[in-house]
């Protein structure tokens, strides 16, 4: 770290964590993240208007934190760098805000990134500048995606979309089979937990999207809907028969269905576009049998596989800045002040200008 490379703030609020990250060029100095998902959890989900109301209440305190933590003053930072989306529209619009006053009064040029790149970006403060290609797997609440990374700020076409989900993403069926188990939300961190203790092959739950004639058409994209649905049936033929659920079988034959799935798509697209490193981002990367199967899968493949550490996987600040400092180091032009909040940002257009 040098006192050249950019000074990088970042403001995350796609949904309901308030992230604030301050980044040195490759360097985190502070993460400093404000979750509402206790006010969210008795709904089952998160809440727009609630998220929206505690990024407001949230904002000021948390710069001042990650401030504090970097041991650095707002005078000090070189840009800063906010997610513009895709996200819920009004807590985009709570950061898109706060960035652009902060822009505004502080005389520093503003970065709007897009939020799925962020996820990409992010393991650079972890293991160093991204190979270039990298094919990602960006897997959370609202997204499942395989994209071929040649330029991480999106520059000439840099980010290019292989596959997606057409239904549920894998953090969204995550959170639905743990409503069905009777777990608490955010489901993710529960049925990893309650997996360990199970058995990942008692029940054959189907793989979508894996079969020949599916592979023709949706040969990387991604389905989590029926597997939903088999779980969901299986759970209550289980209960109509008056036997006990066996919480950790399901959890984690459900579990192994999504990794599997998750990773045998992966390992395929990147060796079909002869790429050898793959790094898995977003919220349901820090799910430990993901962690496992990709490395062990890859390792055969000479494919080598990067992925943060746990708090660096979910929605952060951290995220934001190294994408934004990426970009002042690459000399993308800043974005407009007029920029707006973009629900519905398409992972192609990384930076807002």
């Amino acid at each position: 770290m040098t006192r050249d490379e950019p000074l990088v703030l970042g403001i995350e609020t796609s949904c309901d964590e308030t992230g604030v990250g301050i980044v040195r060029g490759h360097t985190l100095l502070a993460d400093a993240v404000a979750s509402s998902v206790e006010q969210h959890a008795r709904f089952g989900g998160v809440v727009p208007e609630v998220a929206s109301r505690a990024h407001l209440e949230a904002m000021v305190p948390t710069i001042q934190r990650a401030c504090d933590t970097a041991g650095v003053s707002l005078r000090d930072v070189d840009a800063i760098a906010v997610t513009h989306g895709p996200g819920l529209a009004g807590a985009l619009l709570v950061g898109v805000a706060s960035a652009k006053a902060l822009a505004l009064s502080l005389g520093k040029p503003i970065y709007g990134v897009n939020h799925l790149a962020a996820h990409v970006a992010v393991d650079q403060l972890e293991h160093g500048p991204l190979p270039e290609p990298s094919l990602a797997l960006l897997v959370s609440g609202g997204h499942s995606s395989l994209l071929k990374v040649t330029d991480i700020t999106g520059h000439d076409g840099g980010v290019d979309p292989l596959g997606a989900t057409i239904d549920d993403a894998a953090g969204e069926a995550f959170d639905k089979v743990a409503r069905l188990l009777g777990l608490p939300f955010p489901g993710g961190p529960h049925i990893d937990r309650a997996a360990r203790e199970g058995n990942q092959v008692a029940i054959d739950f189907p793989r979508g999207l894996t079969s020949r004639r599916d592979l023709e058409r949706h040969r990387f994209d991604f389905s989590f809907s029926g597997l939903k649905t088999a779980v969901a049936r299986w759970v209550e033929a289980r209960e109509r028969s008056g036997e006990p659920v066996p919480v950790a079988d399901v959890a984690a034959s459900f579990q192994e269905a999504v990794c599997d799935v998750l990773v045998r798509k992966a390992l395929d697209a990147a060796a079909s576009e002869g790429i050898e490193d793959l790094m898995i981002g977003g919220g349901v990367a820090a799910n430990s049998r993901l962690r496992v199967l990709a490395e062990e899968r890859a390792s055969k493949l000479g494919i080598r596989v990067r992925v943060p550490r746990p708090g660096l996987c979910t929605d952060n600040g951290a995220m934001v800045a190294a994408l934004g400092a990426t970009m002042v180091e690459r000399g993308r032009t800043p974005s407009p002040l007029d920029l707006p909040a973009d629900s519905s940002l398409p992972v192609t257009e990384v930076l807002a200008g």
